[in-house]
């Protein structure tokens, strides 16, 4: 019995490597090695492609969190605002191919999150500009009902195309 994989991408069709494999039919498959989306006017149904989601180019999430805050808060508010903008930027991307990819069942045990700091609020608002003027999805956390940024996550990435904007902060110890 033959079975379809069908992402949740209506213009997009998937190109996988050929592939045998003995399916019963309520199995579900993940391909550890996803290829290229391409659109359904060219796509070919066997050709092999490349994807941001490569074994060369690991899939990550940047969570950026506020050094004066982790100074002066409880360490799990701290940590758990962080969590907010992350889930948060997962959820808000969640139909992204490499998001897909990045919360897969097989990939689950093998997240990538690098986590940076900045001074404060102000190099964050900075930061969380130069993302959005350079189209790199992301949540800047705004706490409420203080109504004050505390954090920012990007969606999942390819780490070659978003490393570069994060190179000159600091790893959050």
């Amino acid at each position: 019995m033959a079975f379809s994989i069908r992402p949740h991408f209506p213009l997009l069709k998937p190109c996988f490597h050929t592939r045998t494999a003995k399916i019963t039919q309520k199995s579900t498959v993940f391909l550890r090695s996803p290829v290229r989306m391409e659109s359904s006017s060219s796509a070919s149904a066997n050709a092999p492609a490349e994807s941001a989601a490569t074994t060369q180019d690991t899939v990550v999430q940047y969570v950026v969190l506020r050094r004066d805050l982790i100074d002066t808060w409880p360490l799990g508010s701290v940590v758990t605002q962080g969590c907010h903008a992350s889930v948060a930027a997962i959820w808000t991307h969640k139909d992204d191919p490499d998001t897909l990819y990045y919360c897969s069942p097989p990939n689950l045990d093998s997240m990538h999150k690098v986590t940076l700091e900045v001074k404060g609020e102000t190099q964050l608002l900075n930061l969380s500009e130069k993302l959005k003027a350079s189209g790199v999805a992301h949540k800047l956390w705004i706490e409420q009902p203080e109504n004050f940024a505390t954090c920012l996550a990007t969606k999942p990435c390819p780490k070659s195309t978003v490393s570069s904007f994060f190179k000159k902060l600091k790893l959050c110890k």
